[in-house]
Formats: structure tokens, sequence, C-alpha cells
């Protein structure tokens, strides 16, 4: 155990990629415990043959291409003449945009590079709080992974074994209730900023929409058929990708033939990650289930704990520091088969569980000192990382009331699905 610690934190150090760490650490664990190495590999063709991982490939690919498309201007010019003549219009417009954007591309790394250079300008120039707009951003980067068709929700419904169906369903009303509160505090500083409303203007909101109109319909008619039992969530994905790539190359023309090689492979070592990190996390996690690793926590849990409401509150600032230390894909593939047993014996439902889980992992992005959104919004808006930790102090507060809401009030989070 030692040694594969060490062996890890110098593979960390040195800058290898994550999936490569946890392979190096889950090999040395399993020859450790004297099991066949080969068995990641097994549970790695295992995976590749499972039906529910065709939507990963396909959502993480339309996901990439909308990013590098000129997408992202025609979603951010429709919302703000939809709402930019309301008191905080800009900061609304920027959590919408981003938690569309990250639902999409599951990633709120990747939401923050490709939104903040037209956001985070725009805010500026039109008088809001330089610190309250750095952590508007950040803290937006991350507010989709509740929404269909996120990648986090997939996984955990695979690793889970449960609906990933009912899990979209399941994130709707968490996820609206984050959007709301975000909105209603940045409506509140616009104010107090005394940032300055234009009117509304209906010929621009028409214009906007007419240049982003094959874009539009596309997330309403994903969502709506996800939602509504319509489609299953491997036909969803299977209508997305195709959709996206005709409407990008063809109706647009964004995407060139030539470009669209290199978007396949950037997604795809994102999908490959992902493949790799599950494959290794699952082997070696059957060698903790061999050794009843999750019993014998159950067991002292139960010695301490009797309580379901504070297995919660443990459980929440467990996941809080796992957020901020792992990506959320790790964490997920990790630290779910650890979790779910626990949970079970404490009569949480395992569809309850991933809202809390992925709320927990969400708001990880954005908790210092390292939840990775911080470090990403420090490079790409050129702010010192002290900065970043300051800004996002009364967005991870309010972050925080969310996560109790749908902690301790399963109704939010089960609505949809009883």
């Amino acid at each position: 155990m030692l040694v594969s610690g060490l062996v890890t934190l110098i593979l960390a150090l040195l800058g290898t990629p994550l999936f490569a760490v946890i392979a190096a650490n889950a090999l040395i664990q399993l020859h450790a415990a004297d099991y066949d190495v080969t068995l990641m590999f097994i549970e790695m063709v295992r995976l590749a043959k499972m039906p529910m991982l065709l939507p990963i490939p396909l959502f993480t690919f339309a996901g990439y291409v909308l990013a590098r498309s000129q997408a992202p201007k025609r979603l951010v010019r429709v919302s703000r003449a939809l709402f930019g003549w309301m008191p905080g219009g800009l900061a609304v417009v920027c959590i919408l945009a981003c938690s569309i954007f990250t639902a999409f591309t599951g990633a709120s790394g990747v939401t923050i590079v490709a939104l903040g250079g037209l956001l985070y300008p725009a805010l500026i120039q039109e008088k809001y709080n330089p610190r309250f707009s750095l952590g508007l951003m950040t803290t937006a980067g991350s507010l989709g992974i509740l929404f269909a068709p996120s990648l986090p929700l997939i996984l955990y419904g695979i690793v889970a074994e449960v609906s990933v169906d009912d899990l979209f369903r399941a994130g709707f009303l968490p996820g609206i209730l984050m959007l709301v509160l975000i909105a209603v505090y940045s409506s509140i500083r616009a104010i107090r900023f005394q940032v300055p409303r234009p009117p509304f203007n209906a010929k621009e909101l028409c214009s906007a929409v007419i240049d982003a109109r094959y874009e539009l319909p596309l997330p309403l008619l994903i969502l709506a058929g996800i939602y509504s039992g319509t489609i299953a969530i491997s036909e969803a994905a299977v209508f997305s990708a195709f959709l996206v790539l005709f409407v990008e190359m063809v109706l647009y023309k964004d995407i060139s033939i030539g470009q669209l090689a290199g978007i396949m492979r950037k997604s795809m070592i994102l999908v490959g990650a992902i493949l790799i990190i599950m494959g290794c996390s699952l082997a070696y996690t059957n060698c903790l289930l061999d050794a009843e690793v999750p019993m014998k926590i159950l067991d002292i849990i139960q010695a301490h704990i009797s309580s379901r409401f504070t297995f919660l509150l443990l459980l929440n600032v467990f996941l809080l520091i796992v957020g901020c230390m792992l990506d959320i894909f790790s964490a997920l593939i990790v630290v779910i088969p650890l979790i779910l047993p626990i949970a079970r014996e404490f009569g949480i439902d395992p569809i309850h569980l991933g809202i809390i889980f992925l709320t927990n992992l969400n708001i990880g992005y954005m908790t210092p000192p390292v939840g990775l959104n911080l470090f990403i919004a420090s490079l790409r808006f050129k702010k010192s990382i002290v900065d970043l930790y300051v800004s996002t102090i009364p967005f991870l507060l309010i972050m925080l009331l969310a996560l109790i809401l749908v902690t301790y009030i399963p109704w939010i989070s089960l609505f949809w699905i009883r």
C-alpha cells in the first residue's frame, strides 16, 4: 500500500495523465493482492460490450463539435436578447449558456475555456464587479452536470447499475434549484452594482433567433425526448450526434471535413481515458469487494453512527473533499462501489444518492484549495489562485445551501420518478 501511494504521488507530481496514474496504481494493488493483473483488461472488455456505454462517445463527440463551432456565440446572443433587459440579465445569460454547454460536453473546464473569453469581458464591459464576474464564470462552468445528457449522470448509472433515464429526470429539479439560487443572487448583486439594463429589443431577438434557428431546437428536442420517456438514452445519443454534425457541417458550415478528424481525435481521447479509468478502477474495486472492505467500513460506521441525518452530513463532507481532489470521472468510479452498499443500509435511494453525489462533485470543482475549476479559471482569465478563492466564496455558500436542500429533501430528486 505504501509503495502504491508513493508511486501514485510521484507519477502525479511528474504530470502523468490521471488515467495512467490510476492504471499504475491498480496494477500494483492487484499484484500485491495476488490477483491476476489481466482482471483489469477483462473489465475493459466487459465495459466495451455494455450497451449503456454507447452514449458516452456520441454525446462527447457532439459536445466537442459544438465547442469548435460558432454555436457558443449564437447561443449567447439569443440568451442576451432574451434576458439582457432583466436585473442581472447578462449574469443570467452566463448561467444558462454555461449550464447548457456543460450538459452537452460533460466537462466544466471545457465550458470555462470555450465561453469564458466571450462572457467574462462582456460582464466587465457592462460594469459588473470584476470579482463577482470571476466567481460567476468559475461557478457557472459546472452548473450543467445534473442536466441530460451529462456524462457524469450516465457514468453513475453504469457504475451503480441504475436507470440512466431515471437519473436524467431526477437531476432536473436539483439542477434548476441551483440555477435559480445563483440567478437570484446575481440579480441582487447587479442591482447593487447599478448595472445598466438595455431595453428589450424585439428586432435583435428575432435576428438572434433566426441566426441560431437550426441550433435552438437541438437541446429542446433531445431533452423533451429524454424527460418524456419517448426515446431511450442510447437513441438520444445517436440523434444528438447526427443532428449536431448535420447542423454544424451542412447548414452552418462552421466545421469542415478537414477539422472533423481532429475533433474526433480529441473527443475520443477523453472517452479512452474514461474507459481506462473505469476498467482499472472497477478491477481494483472487485478486489475491495472480495476483501469485504465496504462491509468493514459499514461495521465501523454502524458502531459510531446510528442517525441517517448524521451519515448524510458526513457523506457530504467526504464527497466535497473527494470532489476537490479528484476529477469527476475518477471520483465516480472509485468511490461509488464503496459508498453505495453503505447508503442502502441507511435506506437512501440509489437515484437520490446519485444526485447527492454529483451535486457534491459539482461543488468540489470550485472548492479550495485544489478545485479543478479554480485552476482552469486562473489560467483562462490570468488571475491569481487567491483571487479565485475569494471570488467564489459567495457562490460556494449558495451551492452548499442547494446541497443541503437536495440532501435532506429527497422529493426534489425523486419527484419525477415516483
